[in-house]
């Protein structure tokens, strides 16, 4: 038997060597089998990744490769999802859902790049697993392969910059203004100095023969400013005389709407680079910045801003989805035709310099309300959004999920050298430091004293070092390693949420902290992601209706203190209560579920309603007099936080039932309906009149969001003492000023605040 065996394993054996040395002698039929792609200059580091289609989410799409200065496909022959895997990482995704085949997404133009792909799913880039070859393949655009990713970023992934070049030694990989005043190197930002480009030998100076102001132009767009202006050349002679300088570029050729210098004709040395610009000098350029950095009124009033443009729901400045006013109301871009022309319109018209990315599939999260333009078409010189080429939207053209958003580029201010975070588990979590001067001039790191920190304040951490969303502002962070601690420096740390840097925000002069002790510092939690939540208006506007509802069936509310305080003194249980009822549904349309701060363990059981309360206030209801008075209000605790119902596609995760898991997912929404213990708010002591009726939601600011100022909904409210009327209900910033104003008709009252 074991010589049986032996034999076979040799007669396999030889038959295996026969056949490989068969298949090596044969030439390859047209569709060969995949070999592995040699790793060249064309490698990860150079390839570029984006998703394109439509219909789709801003995590799906059909995949195209930008590779030898041109976009192409990926066929679907032999495509798995070990593929999807990798381009969806390669795409800043942690992983893959699925995968699409036959052109889902639309057939793409120019190149297929790739075919027959087979990935273990391991790789670290596409470039690397088997294929047929670069350019090499036998299918169409009908056979054009898609991706679905997982809508969770990589930890630290930054979205790549879509006008970034290949480097070689006939290309500039990066741009500075350097300074040459002695107090123009301390100050920031930069806003004037010698342009000097880098290649792979270092930094070099371009020549000033046939600059123009156009050229300036490109350059202030990269250094984050709007605009540039005229620079008085006599000093800089003066200095360029004394240095040595190395001019890499003689001459550039901009229009002046490009958003990278590499983007402009250059011409480059090839000789003696040291004297090749005859009667020339180094190129300067002095820019202007924005209202958000101009040096005199930074941060010490509210910068003037433009009145029909902004940006929402984006991390930190310069970044968000765009949205324009039109009729007294704000709207969102539809994403068709979205370019980085149009985009660079919007960055320069708030202040921003040109854009690094114009981004599709509201990738800043979904807007409200209409969408007042679609197929934006700029040619970069308008000095509006407005004033370019646009189509208006039927109902059948676009829906919220293709809103536009857009990155610019913003100076660099050097913010994340003055605050760190440290022992945490990961570089998004830890305990904050800053950078204290002491007396003597001598720089070190103190701790932040947790009384009093929040989320406003972990906003700006986490937007100084360029982190995300603020997840959670901790008081308390004993939890985490403390071997290298130092003493607190800052206490009384009070933030708005809007400011760039923890130096903006107001904090007492001298250090003031009960507790001093590591353990009571304040850390942060940042996050890529965040939720966002908004009120449904029309549907409260739908619902609105009064009960007098008997004493003896509102013991459970009176315990949960959803009654005014009169109630108190009521004869019990003989009487009512007159209600203002009316039915909430809560949308998230952030990009991250909305998750309770408190985990279950916490959570409080109501023995009364037979439920968990897992935040202590979750929305106030209160109805407000012509001059902002508050004549009655509620507050509703979120007893139970789940998906009621969501959109197309998307799949409940949250539900109350059996001690479940509370909270709202991306896409989801819930609904209290207006039949339900303290949906309402008590007007039982209200006199007949004109009122304004506000709901703010997460007043407290327990949960972070991308955006708060969506919060809060106010409508119109008359009462005649028997029936109530509401009318023009709103999302709090869903008006220009003025209108809001009128519907007000009192000063002092702003959006998403209570009174």
């Amino acid at each position: 038997m074991e010589l049986c065996q032996w034999s076979l394993h040799v007669v396999f054996f030889l038959l295996n060597s026969w056949i490989q040395s068969c298949f090596a002698q044969t030439p390859p039929p047209v569709r060969s089998s995949p070999t592995p792609t040699p790793q060249t200059a064309e490698g990860p580091e150079t390839l570029k990744f984006r998703l394109s289609g439509f219909p789709r989410k801003h995590n799906e799409g059909r995949i195209e490769v930008f590779y030898k200065d041109e976009w192409g496909t990926i066929c679907d022959d032999d495509f798995s999802l070990a593929n999807a895997h990798v381009l969806c990482r390669q795409l800043g995704f942690v992983s893959a859902t699925g995968w699409a085949h036959s052109a889902k997404y639309g057939k793409g133009t120019g190149k297929i790049w790739l075919d027959n792909v087979q990935c273990s799913g391991s790789e670290r880039s596409v470039s690397v697993c088997k294929s047929r070859g670069w350019g090499n393949s036998d299918c169409t655009h009908d056979e054009d392969a898609g991706v679905i990713c997982k809508d969770e970023r990589l930890p630290g992934y930054m979205d790549s910059n879509v006008i970034e070049v290949q480097v070689d030694e006939n290309k500039v990989e990066e741009v500075r203004l350097r300074p040459v005043f002695t107090m123009a190197t301390k100050r920031m930002p930069v806003t004037e100095g010698v342009v000097e480009v880098k290649n792979k030998d270092g930094w070099a100076q371009i020549c000033d023969n046939g600059w123009t102001p156009k050229n300036s132009r490109v350059v202030c767009g990269m250094m984050g400013f709007p605009h540039e202006k005229k620079v008085n050349k006599n000093f800089y002679k003066l200095y360029a005389e004394r240095q040595k300088n190395h001019f890499l570029v003689h001459s550039v050729a901009c229009m002046g709407t490009e958003v990278h210098l590499a983007a402009c004709p250059l011409e480059f040395n090839y000789g003696n680079a040291t004297e090749s610009c005859p009667g020339g000098m180094p190129a300067v350029v002095s820019c202007v910045p924005g209202p958000l950095y101009t040096q005199s009124t930074a941060m010490r009033k509210k910068p003037k801003m433009p009145s029909s443009i902004r940006l929402k729901g984006g991390a930190k400045h310069g970044e968000g989805r765009v949205e324009v006013l039109k009729g007294s109301e704000w709207g969102t871009v539809c994403d068709d035709r979205w370019n980085l022309l149009s985009a660079s319109v919007v960055c320069r018209e708030l202040g921003f310099g040109s854009a690094k990315e114009a981004l599709t599939g509201a990738r800043m999260g979904q807007g409200l309300g209409p969408i007042h333009m679609n197929e934006v078409q700029c040619t970069g010189h308008e000095r509006s959004l407005l004033n370019c080429r646009y189509k208006n939207i039927t109902a059948e053209d676009c829906k919220h999920t293709e809103d536009a958003s857009v990155r610019c580029n913003v100076p660099y201010m050097g913010y994340e050298k003055t605050v760190r975070i440290l022992g945490g588990r990961t570089r998004y979590e830890g305990r904050v430091e800053v950078l204290y001067t002491e007396a003597n001039g001598t720089l070190r790191w103190g701790l932040i004293c947790g009384e009093g920190w929040g989320t406003e304040e972990a906003m700006v951490v986490c937007r100084q070092l360029g982190l995300g969303y603020a997840n959670h502002g901790l008081q308390e962070t004993w939890y985490w390693d403390s071997s290298n601690v130092t003493e607190m420096v800052m206490s009384g740390v009070k933030c708005t949420g809007d400011e760039m840097s923890l130096s903006q925000c107001q904090h007492h002069r001298t250090v003031n902290c009960q507790k001093v002790t590591a353990r009571f510092s304040a850390g942060v939690i940042c996050s890529e992601t965040a939720s966002d939540l908004v009120l449904n208006a029309p549907l409260v506007q739908q619902t609105t209706y009064i009960e007098d509802r008997p004493l003896h069936m509102l013991y459970c509310a009176a315990e949960e203190d959803c009654l005014s305080k009169s109630a108190a003194k009521a004869n019990w249980p003989y009487g009512h209560r007159r209600l203002l009822r009316f039915s909430s549904q809560i949308h998230n349309i952030g990009r991250a579920d909305f998750r309770p701060k408190a985990g279950r363990h916490s959570w409080v059981w109501h023995a009364c309603h037979g439920h968990y309360h897992s935040m202590d206030i979750f929305t106030h209801y209160d109805l407000m007099s012509a001059n902002g008075t508050k004549v009655a209000e509620g507050h509703k605790a979120s007893f139970c936080l789940e998906d009621t119902d969501c959109e197309e596609g998307v799949s409940k995760r949250y539900e109350c039932a059996n001690f479940g898991e509370q909270g709202i997912t991306v896409g989801c929404w819930d609904l209290y309906r207006h039949d339900i213990d303290c949906q309402w708010i008590d007007i039982s002591d209200v006199k007949p009149g004109n009122y304004i009726l506000q709901v703010v939601i997460n007043p407290n600011y327990e949960v972070a969001e991308s955006d708060f100022t969506n919060n809060a909904m106010k409508c119109n409210c008359k009462y005649d003492g028997h029936r109530i009327w509401l009318h023009n209900c709103h999302i709090g910033d869903a008006f220009s000023e003025e209108a809001e104003k009128k519907f007000e008709k009192y000063p002092g009252q702003l959006n998403n605040q209570i009174v």
